[in-house]
């Protein structure tokens, strides 16, 4: 077997989420640039035929400005009809406040669109890319999915990240190996108003980072006018080092920062919810 064939283990778990997309009949992905989705949105193709997906994108100010082109690179991969739909989550006094159960107010009106959506085509059936390790971390949406009748395919075909990742690769998705995003509301502690520019200066630092370091998992957590960058156990000790650290500092003085700090206990994926339950 060479290095990136599949176990038949993970073969079983790919037909297992094949036979669960045939059931439905017709879907619409919920599309992000995240590898999760794409890959979703892969499998549906695989087992439905096109003509039976449809990919939906919702563009919010939570999410990098480069996920909006990812998500339209993949539809165009697999030639499914892709729609953008403008979505603005600020809107709710729900999400904007920013409270610990945000996700599960955001999740709940976005998916409410994207579900009728789905139904007024032909009654496709509204799915998305949560997998078998979110369950692990606190993710209040996960309900608010299940509320509106959103299914999960690759939860529930058993299917982790670094499986989704293998099956990615195999299908030749672009953004395999993508390091994973979350929305960019999730960089501010809780409690702390999300707003249109501060979402975008976040946004932009964490840009800025991923050019000067390349395609690694970081965030950057804002404490405005702080900076705390949460990076790579082996990016470290070389983002303290000049000339890079002068690079970082004066470039996220030109995102609206004062002070940058970096958290020596390295990337966190969630970090705010330390101590929350579903």
């Amino acid at each position: 077997m060479s290095e990136h064939e599949p176990s038949a283990d993970l073969l079983a778990k790919e037909t297992a989420l094949h036979d669960i997309l045939r059931g439905l009949g017709r879907v619409a992905v919920a599309l992000s640039g995240g590898v999760d989705s794409s890959y979703l949105l892969a499998a549906s193709v695989a087992a439905l035929g096109r003509e039976q997906v449809l990919a939906l994108t919702a563009e919010s100010p939570f999410f990098p400005v480069d996920e909006a082109a990812l998500s339209r690179r993949v539809a165009a991969t697999f030639c499914v009809e892709h729609r953008m739909l403008p979505f603005d989550d600020l809107a709710n006094p729900a999400v904007a406040s920013n409270p610990t159960d945000r996700c599960y107010h955001c999740k709940r009106a976005r998916f409410g669109l994207l579900r009728d959506l789905a139904a007024a085509a032909d009654g496709a059936v509204l799915v998305h890319g949560e997998n078998a390790d979110d369950h692990l971390q606190y993710r209040p949406g996960s309900a608010a999915a299940r509320e509106v009748g959103a299914r999960a395919p690759l939860a529930e075909a058993g299917l982790v990240k670094a499986e989704v990742r293998a099956l990615a690769r195999r299908a030749g998705l672009p953004n395999w190996n993508r390091p994973a995003a979350a929305c960019l509301a999730t960089r501010f502690p809780y409690d702390t108003p999300l707003t249109r520019e501060g979402l975008e200066r976040v946004g932009r630092a964490e840009a800025l980072l991923h050019g000067l370091l390349g395609n690694t998992a970081l965030r950057v957590r804002d404490h405005f006018p702080i900076a705390r960058l949460e990076l790579a156990p082996g990016d470290l000790a070389r983002a303290a080092e000049d000339p890079l650290r002068g690079e970082i500092v004066a470039g996220l003085n030109d995102c609206g920062y004062r002070y940058v700090t970096l958290d020596l206990a390295g990337y966190r994926s969630g970090v705010f919810d330390d101590g929350l339950t579903q």
